[in-house]
């Protein structure tokens, strides 16, 4: 199953490959431990035993794939030191060596996939992270039971106990086998919906929210807004953007909208929604913004715009300049709608007194030229 969503997710085809292989491994270790001595001496126990622990390296590289790390050393640093072992202490004590001291590298390989998935933290990946946290962190932490707490216990108690522990950790390395390459699909289905969700909610072209994405924000801040916190919006439109296509081409006017948008992000701040709401108009929602410090942040973007693509991209001379309407909400404006309706109808008003201005919605007089 995880080889064929190779197919479905080709962004992960790596890491989907390495876990792939990893769940083959182990299935070949486990087969290797039923005819482990069918083998001489300590050599079924032995390579039975460093197969399995290949399949679990597998699975912890695969994961540090999916956040761009790599364990091929470390894996390999690993599986000579297990090598080493067997060779020095397998023969000699059989038993020590199968019971207990290949719990530790079988530990420390799932740790090691746990912590990884620890560090995705920031990727969209959901609950399924959670889970397969749970089911690795859980296996480390069975594994290094056995290889620290077991032999003295073993002690204490007798030889009587290690056979209904030997069945709780066959139990649990069940449900690790059939969960964990289940969650770990899960995962990579999660993080490939919300990437589409996101690529369904971005402009293409500057990588703003788009109009929808605009909205269903907005609407969702100003939800959870407090019925007296302040809000302002801005609304933009580029000047003349229809000339600047016709005389310089499209891809020169797709580098005007690019070159706002980066100048608008920088000026109004991540905490911001801004988002291109049609051609060359965009509207920014400033949460927690009193018209002083919004008109501010307006008109600082007129002046970089103008000064940024003043010189002209692809063309000597072209000039391009941005109209603004800034509206804040209050009792008349308590939807998204509303504000943006006010912060329209002052950005008109600034194109048709030239243009290259901010235009405030509470007021004729309050004007701004860049």
């Amino acid at each position: 199953m995880t080889f064929w969503e190779v197919r479905t997710h080709p962004l992960r085809s790596k890491e989907l490959k390495i876990l792939a292989a990893g769940y083959a491994t182990l299935a070949i270790g486990c087969v290797g431990i039923i005819y482990r001595f069918e083998l001489p001496g300590v050599w079924g126990s032995a390579l039975s035993n460093l197969v399995m622990l290949c399949g679990y390296l597998l699975i912890a590289h695969g994961v540090a794939v999916m956040n761009g790390r790599r364990y091929r050393l470390l894996s390999a640093l690993i599986l000579l030191a297990q090598a080493i072992a067997w060779a020095i202490s397998g023969a000699r004590d059989l038993n020590l060596m199968w019971m207990y001291l290949t719990a530790m590298p079988l530990s420390l390989a799932s740790a090691m996939a746990a912590r990884e998935l620890l560090r995705g933290e920031g990727r969209k990946w959901g609950h399924a992270r959670n889970i397969a946290v749970l089911v690795t962190g859980t296996h480390a932490a069975l594994y290094a039971f056995r290889a620290a707490v077991l032999p003295w216990l073993a002690i204490r108690y007798g030889q009587a106990i290690l056979p209904t522990l030997s069945k709780i950790t066959l139990y649990e390395g069940v449900l690790y086998s059939v969960v964990l390459p289940m969650t770990l699909l899960r995962l990579v289905r999660e993080e490939t919906h919300s990437q589409l969700l996101q690529e369904s909610q971005t402009d293409y072209l500057t990588r703003l929210g788009n109009r929808r994405w605009f909205f269903e924000e907005g609407a969702r801040v100003l939800a959870h807004a407090g019925k007296h916190e302040t809000l302002a919006l801005l609304a933009f439109d580029l000047d003349h953007f229809k000339a600047i296509n016709d005389r310089y081409g499209h891809n020169t006017g797709d580098e005007v909208l690019k070159s706002f948008s980066a100048i608008a992000r920088g000026v109004v701040g991540p905490q911001a929604l801004l988002a291109r709401i049609g051609g060359e108009e965009f509207a920014a929602l400033l949460p927690g913004l009193e018209s002083a410090p919004a008109q501010a942040m307006g008109e600082l973007i007129v002046r970089r715009f103008e000064q940024t693509s003043a010189p002209g991209i692809d063309g000597a001379g072209m000039r391009t300049t941005v109209s603004i309407g800034l509206a804040c909400r209050d009792g008349n404006r308590a939807t998204l709608a509303d504000l943006l309706a006010a912060a329209d109808k002052a950005l008109y008003r600034a194109k048709s007194l030239g243009g290259n201005r901010l235009e405030h919605a509470d007021s004729d007089t309050r004007t701004t030229h860049a």
